[in-house]
């Protein structure tokens, strides 16, 4: 049973930075791309960012293009989210996934995390 585990959320200023991990177990990671997504109140979860299983190939959401980074370290079985240039529309919930893929369909994705909380004050 793969397990998902995010961290590094918290409370930002607007501009500000934070760096989000996921670390994985229960799985050969290498074999699976991951990806980012993110929810706020009322709203449906959101994709931010994927990756490949080499990590050659990332695809992003255009409102994070240029801002976030995603990365991964298959030694470590981890996954991360550098988010710079933080706005308050950043602020949510988010989530990391596993998927066999590099995609921003949610239906793709068959492992979540629990979900860090970022909040980005103005």
């Amino acid at each position: 049973q793969v397990q998902l585990v995010e961290s590094g959320g918290g409370l930002v200023q607007a501009g500000g930075s934070l760096r989000l991990s996921c670390a994985a177990s229960g799985g050969t990671f290498s074999n699976y791309a991951m990806g980012w997504f993110r929810r706020t109140p009322g709203k449906e979860r959101e994709f931010v960012a994927a990756i490949s299983r080499s990590g050659v190939t990332t695809y992003y959401a255009d409102s994070v293009k240029g801002r976030f980074t995603i990365t991964r370290d298959n030694g470590k079985n981890m996954v991360f989210l550098q988010m710079n240039s933080l706005k308050p529309e950043d602020t949510a919930v988010y989530y990391c996934g596993l998927t066999w893929r590099v995609t921003g369909s949610e239906s793709d994705y068959t492992y979540w995390g629990q979900g860090t909380r970022v909040t980005v004050s103005s």
